[in-house]
């Protein structure tokens, strides 16, 4: 808070950004290379962070380990704890960019020094020489990748206005899954060298992000930072979801289809297997349906995106999709042939192509406090990294609840309903149309 001369009440810089955001008059529309640089740098980042997850660290995991038992227990227990730092991460340097005061700006200094933090560990991980180190060195990959990450994302709400909020949500969106399609290629690419598997794409992500604080304006915040306190350090993982309700039902939402997502993709590759009898082209059954999931992704969010952001309306959008999403999920307990299978993998595309579009801008009109939306972002992505580490227990208890076979009839329907409520939990929002 400020005050003029003579005793006039004149909002701070700050402040001033959060009386003006509902009539969006003070933040000029940016232009496509601010939207480039922002997609850009998403998928720089992500290339980075899911080689790893999807590929290298199984072949890490295999340098320190032959049994193949061992090599399963290496893995899970590493990202897992990655998803421990991923959790603590995303909310701690959401909350302290928001406090911030520095020449450099609120968000920058920690979009850089996260970055270069995450390409230092994952050098770690390709030296590492036992479990332990591995262990370390992910962890601190997941912290520098997220401290780098909720800044980043917290950018949205202070360099864009209302009206470009679908079409930056469907970039971010559309380079978070090609960067997956990439990661992967990459790491099959570089998989006989260990420093190569992990330093190229650390790289890549450091090029990105760097690319995006070079262009990014970031001016120092004008307001004093208020007494650090640690108790408001733990409050800041917290947000009321019955003061601020619209917030909570998108976080609730986000926390159902992340759910739904995963409890099949965790397991397409063994349900291809299994359904279709056939383990020795299932990777490239599996491969071309992500990448006919990925194509349809693209188109359909992208134009989702500009169409939502013309039409200022988020929840229909959202709601569709994911009845959509939901339907795409189920139809998969009743395929005939391989063909089925890849229009399945298109339409899930198409829906959660425009479900990402959309959802993003929608939360960024719902955030409780624009001032603090580093923090109150991190908080949201909780919903979108708690479900991640869920839904491998959940489905194996579920593929397990029958003798024989295992259960993936059971798998899709509790993968349907739990998107068909992310839907359904859309409605009683009351901010956004």
């Amino acid at each position: 808070m400020a005050y003029s001369n003579n005793n006039i009440y004149v909002p701070s810089r700050n402040q001033s950004r959060s009386l003006v955001k509902d009539d969006d008059t003070a933040i000029k529309p940016k232009g496509a290379i601010f939207i480039a640089a922002l997609g850009f740098a998403q998928f720089c980042l992500f290339v980075a962070l899911l080689g790893p997850v999807m590929v290298s660290m199984v072949l890490k995991a295999e340098t320190l380990s032959g049994d193949s038992l061992a090599i399963t227990n290496i893995v899970g227990n590493v990202l897992g704890v990655g998803a421990i730092a991923a959790l603590i991460g995303n909310v701690l340097f959401g909350y302290l960019s928001d406090r911030t005061r520095s020449r450099y700006g609120r968000r920058r200094p920690w979009i850089v020094g996260g970055v270069l933090f995450m390409a230092l560990s994952l050098y770690m991980i390709s030296l590492a020489d036992s479990v332990a180190v591995l262990l370390i060195a992910w962890f601190c990959a997941q912290l520098g990748a997220n401290a780098a990450f909720g800044p980043f994302i917290a950018t949205l709400s202070d360099q864009l206005p209302r009206t470009q909020y679908g079409k930056a949500s469907a970039v971010i969106g559309i380079a978070q899954n090609v960067g997956v399609l990439a990661a992967t290629w990459l790491a099959s690419k570089l998989s006989g060298d260990m420093f190569l598997l992990f330093m190229v794409p650390a790289f890549i992500g450091v090029a990105g992000m760097l690319g995006y604080a070079l262009i990014l304006k970031d001016p120092p915040s004008e307001e004093p930072a208020t007494e650090f306190q640690l108790k408001n350090l733990l409050k800041a993982f917290w947000v009321n979801p019955v003061k601020h309700s619209d917030f909570g039902y998108a976080w609730l939402s986000r926390f159902l289809v992340i759910f739904s997502t995963f409890l099949f993709t965790t397991y397409r590759l063994p349900y291809v297997i299994e359904h279709f009898s056939s383990e020795s082209n299932a990777v490239d059954i599996v491969f071309n349906g992500v990448l006919a999931y990925t194509i349809c992704l693209v188109i359909c969010g992208y134009l989702a995106g500009k169409i939502s952001d013309r039409l200022g309306k988020r929840k229909v959008f959202v709601f569709a999709s994911l009845v959509i999403f939901s339907i795409g999920t189920y139809s998969l307990i009743h395929l005939d042939s391989i063909t089925q299978f890849y229009i399945a993998e298109a339409l899930l595309g198409a829906a959660f192509g425009i479900y990402t579009s959309v959802d993003m801008a929608l939360v960024l009109e719902v955030l409780p406090n624009p001032d603090r939306c580093g923090k109150d972002l991190g908080v949201f992505n909780i919903a979108g990294v708690l479900p991640q580490s869920l839904a491998p227990l959940t489905g194996a208890i579920l593929l397990n609840m029958t003798s024989g076979d295992p259960n993936y009839h059971l798998l899709l329907i509790v993968a349907g309903v739990s998107g068909l409520l992310g839907a359904i939990t859309i409605l009683p929002i009351k901010k956004v149309k």
